[in-house]
């Protein structure tokens, strides 16, 4: 699918986007806006890091959505040119939301840089979106594990190591992006003039609040790991004290019944008449004193 669109106003503007361009789109593209052939083939290659290359006619910057789909952007004097990329399961990032504010802001913003605003401007808010998510992820796991819904530990683990993978891998595409709107900030590429990065400051300002909101999430989940491994060991040990008690409960008990079945010929109490129902009430009471002593340690 391939979307273009052309403003006008007091100067003329170019907006081009594709989805998973072919190799015919993409020479066609080249040719046409004069790309330069390393940037074309990181498009063509994917899997590229949030980056931005300057070019004598025009620049080239990877940025990542929410979900981790690429996003290619060109722009020269009076084009702009977007790449969008499926991810695994066959989505892509929606360009209409971008595609509408910057129609609502016509006849009075019209050059490349404006519209780089924007589409990293909504690229940035979907990660807070994405950011919410995991925090909801997370409280829901926090509250199984202090509340004692989720008894189960390998689903727990899972669940922690999951949500810590994704923000891991979330935090490898916010990042780099910090670097990239620095750069655009401070170098000047082509096409951005100063009222375009008075603009691009704001979205500068967002991304280093998504970087702390990650940085933040992160802390929180290896608390909420620290505070899991913490519960099972605690709950270890509760069951070693129960199992240490009964065991010392159990030895006075054994003690007295190996005493008395040593069969020993010169025993004096192996002919006393009460002296199956003393053994056995010794170790009656060794049992009952045992077992409140722990008790009152709280430890039964």
């Amino acid at each position: 699918m391939t979307i273009s669109r052309t403003w006008s106003h007091d100067r003329r503007l170019q907006w081009v986007d594709l989805v998973d361009p072919s190799e015919d789109e993409l020479a066609a593209l080249q040719q046409e806006f004069d790309l330069h052939p390393l940037a074309v083939e990181d498009v063509r290659n994917h899997a590229q890091r949030p980056k931005l290359e300057q070019y004598p006619t025009h620049s080239f910057l990877v940025a990542k959505s929410a979900a981790l789909q690429e996003i290619d952007l060109f722009w020269g004097a009076d084009w702009f040119l977007s790449v969008r990329e499926r991810d695994a399961g066959g989505d892509v990032w929606d360009v209409e939301s971008a595609a509408r504010r910057f129609e609502r802001t016509q006849p009075h913003e019209t050059t490349p840089g404006f519209l780089l605003y924007v589409v990293l401007d909504e690229l940035v808010d979907g990660y807070f979106d994405a950011v919410d998510i995991a925090e909801d992820r997370l409280e829901v796991v926090e509250d199984g594990i202090f509340g004692e819904q989720l008894r189960d530990e390998a689903e727990v683990q899972q669940r922690l190591f999951d949500i810590r993978r994704e923000l891991l891998l979330f935090r490898r595409a916010v990042v780099p992006l910090r670097d990239v709107v620095s750069a655009l900030l401070r170098d000047g590429p082509v096409g951005l003039d100063d009222h375009a990065r008075v603009y691009l400051q704001d979205v500068y300002d967002h991304v280093l609040r998504a970087v702390d909101l990650v940085d933040s999430q992160r802390e929180l989940m290896g608390n909420a790991v620290d505070a899991h491994l913490a519960i099972i060991s605690n709950r270890m040990n509760q069951v070693m004290k129960k199992m240490t008690s009964w065991g010392a409960i159990l030895l006075g008990s054994t003690l007295v019944a190996g005493i008395y079945g040593m069969n020993f010929d010169h025993m004096p109490e192996l002919r006393w008449t009460a002296g199956y129902p003393m053994a056995l009430g010794l170790m009656a009471l060794i049992t009952v004193v045992g077992f409140l002593y722990f008790r009152r340690k709280d430890w039964l």
